[in-house]
């Protein structure tokens, strides 16, 4: 399984149109092959601040994703909304193991 933690900090001005963006990018993401999770979590205490949880069974699976329209579409709509650039960070499963308990 392939983990990413996605820190994206967004301008305030378009955080609105950041989430509805991002809504429909996860729309498509779960329903790929390969795709386990696709989480989208916004800080509680400073609204700018989001992380994605995605999870996909295979590189192959995440290299799939990232071609994918709702994909390339959100990547190109929401960059100039980004106080910085977003930083994925791949993560280990230690648990749980099983697939299916995803």
């Amino acid at each position: 399984m392939v983990v990413t933690l996605v820190h994206i900090r967004v301008k305030k001005e378009n955080i609105d149109e950041f989430i509805r963006a991002s809504l429909r990018n996860h729309e498509g993401s779960i329903r790929e092959t390969g795709n386990l999770r696709f989480d989208i979590l916004q800080d509680d205490n400073d609204p700018s601040k989001f992380i994605f949880y995605e999870v996909y069974d295979s590189d192959e699976a995440v290299a799939a994703h990232k071609s994918t329209p709702h994909y390339t579409e959100w990547r190109d709509v929401v960059a100039p909304w980004m106080e910085k650039p977003r930083e994925g960070i791949r993560h280990n499963v230690l648990a749980p193991k099983d697939k299916m308990l995803w």
